[in-house]
């Protein structure tokens, strides 16, 4: 089971790696962005504001609805897997603050790569959704273990002698 769980967390890693760093780039596309130089680099592109995006997507902006989705609840979907497979593969990730945490530096790892290399732009708020998501994904598996343990006392209590 555990290495089927392997599998499925690389090609998982896989696929959100092309979503997240190479959506829109083709081969030659990305070995031009590993380059060094900011001389024309735009900072301004990125986000370092908590918020700022999820509060522009929800409240201010007029732009199609389908493109608020896909970044605001695309950004939180693409996580909840990650989650999932987390706890289910290592007894380590069984708690909610590890889960959290590991979803949130893989994001940032995302992030940084995007900034470094140029492969899209920085945004404080995909951290914060996308940590959102591995949370989505890890509350069944939470859950689940809390109503396993309940069955599991109520049925000692029920086999014990009055």
């Amino acid at each position: 089971m555990k290495v089927i769980l392997v599998v499925i967390l690389c090609l998982y890693l896989l696929v959100l790696s092309k979503l997240i760093l190479f959506k829109f780039l083709t081969i030659p596309d990305i070995i031009s962005h590993f380059t060094f130089s900011y001389d024309d680099y735009y900072w301004n592109n990125h986000n370092f504001i908590p918020f700022k995006t999820i509060i522009f997507y929800l409240f201010i902006a007029d732009i199609n609805f389908n493109i608020r989705v896909d970044n605001l609840a695309g950004n939180i979907i693409g996580f909840v897997p990650f989650g999932v497979i987390l706890p289910l593969l290592s007894k380590r990730f069984r708690l909610f603050k590890k889960v959290m945490l590991t979803s949130l530096y893989l994001s940032l790892t995302f992030e940084l790569i995007q900034l470094v290399f140029k492969f899209g732009s920085f945004d404080v708020d995909d951290l914060i959704l996308n940590t959102f998501g591995g949370i989505l994904g890890y509350i069944p598996f939470h859950t689940f273990t809390l109503y396993k343990n309940y069955k599991k006392r109520e049925n000692v209590e029920l086999k014990l002698p009055n």
